[in-house]
């Protein structure tokens, strides 16, 4: 569902929601050029591998993470992201995943204060609690506690 279906939907904070329909142009010419990704959709999507997988993601949010994010949605995962660095997203990546419905954090140029928020956004959600974690850098690590 998309969230032109679904107005309503607040679990996200792009940059421009507009922005959409480009990056999902842009996850398809990607998804040419990641052969492996589709393979592994291909292969593994009918028996959901990964369900009960929840995915709390900090990488670059760029449009080669985007394919990445929905191949483990694909393979079963739940998953909330968040850009790893401030000034690497992809604005209009990171609004086709969110009109796709994954909860994602993320826009160019955000202040620290907003980086540190978002990533605390996809360690906790409604109803939701990470089990597993893709994190470039150690920074969503750090503010994990493990006791």
């Amino acid at each position: 569902m998309t969230t032109a279906e679904n107005p309503i939907r607040t679990d996200f904070h792009v940059a421009d929601l507009a922005q959409a329909a480009y990056g999902r142009r842009e996850i398809a010419i990607a998804e040419g050029e990641m052969p492996a990704l589709m393979a592994l959709r291909q292969e593994y999507a009918p028996t959901q591998p990964l369900k009960g997988a929840r995915i709390a993601g900090s990488l670059h949010m760029t449009i080669q993470t985007a394919v990445l994010i929905e191949t483990l949605v694909a393979l079963g995962a739940t998953v909330r992201w968040a850009s790893c660095n401030i000034y690497s997203t992809q604005d209009h990546a990171a609004a086709a995943i969110a009109d796709s419905g994954v909860p994602v954090f993320a826009y160019k140029g955000e202040s620290l204060e907003e980086y540190w928020e978002f990533t605390h956004q996809i360690l906790e959600g409604k109803d939701w609690t990470a089990n597993l974690i893709l994190d470039d850098g150690g920074v969503v690590l750090g503010g994990v506690d493990v006791a």
